[in-house]
C-alpha cells in the first residue's frame, strides 16, 4: 500500500503527481500486465536480445 503524506497547503494535483510517480516506480502495473499472458522463455529472450541490439545501435549512432 502506498502512503503519500500531504503537507499543509499542498496542492492536490502535486500530491496526485507524486502518487503516480511512486506507483510507476513500484512496477506493479507492468508486472500485472506481464503476468496476464504467458510468454515462452525463448520469446522473452529474443525480445531482450532485440532490445539490446536496438539500444546498442542508438548508442553507436550518437557517438562519433
Amino acid at each position: 500500500m502506498l502512503i503519500i503524506p500531504i503537507k499543509d497547503g499542498e496542492n492536490i494535483d502535486r500530491a496526485l503527481k507524486r502518487y503516480k510517480r511512486k506507483f510507476d516506480k513500484t512496477g506493479t502495473l507492468r508486472a500485472l500486465r506481464s503476468r496476464k499472458n504467458f510468454t515462452k522463455p525463448s520469446v522473452e529472450k529474443r525480445a531482450k536480445m532485440q532490445k539490446a541490439a536496438y539500444v546498442q545501435r542508438l548508442k553507436d549512432s550518437v557517438e562519433f
